[in-house]
């Protein structure tokens, strides 16, 4: 993963200090509890990049709903393979709706990009 500063979507935000205890958070499950459940994760990139990405890209509340459907559709029923971070959040997200922001099953994936 890129630096934020690489980033050309997450230029010019700026992170809430949520988004920084979030992203503080990934970063100790990255060094410690992933090391002992191993790398199983069924997406690239894997779930812990893909929410830190859309945190720093969306910010805390809208980047965290997308890493929580991320996470959840995580599972051995559910889809697998290539699944990058939106260009842009939903039309029909707002803040009041945030389950709006997810993606919840893995309809979005391209056949040629899956896995399962």
């Amino acid at each position: 993963m890129c630096p934020p500063s690489h980033d050309k979507r997450a230029s010019g935000r700026r992170l809430s200090p949520a988004g920084h205890l979030a992203i503080g958070l990934i970063w100790l499950y990255r060094h410690s509890l992933s090391l002992f459940m191993g790398r199983g994760c069924r997406y690239a990139p894997t779930c812990s990049d893909y929410t830190e990405q859309a945190i720093r890209t969306f910010g805390f509340w809208a980047g965290g709903w997308i890493g929580l459907a991320r996470i959840l559709r995580c599972n051995p029923w559910g889809a697998s393979g290539f699944d990058p971070l939106p260009e842009s959040l939903p039309k029909e997200a707002a803040w009041y709706l945030p389950w709006r922001y997810g993606r919840w099953t893995g309809a979005h994936i391209p056949q040629e990009h899956r896995l399962d």
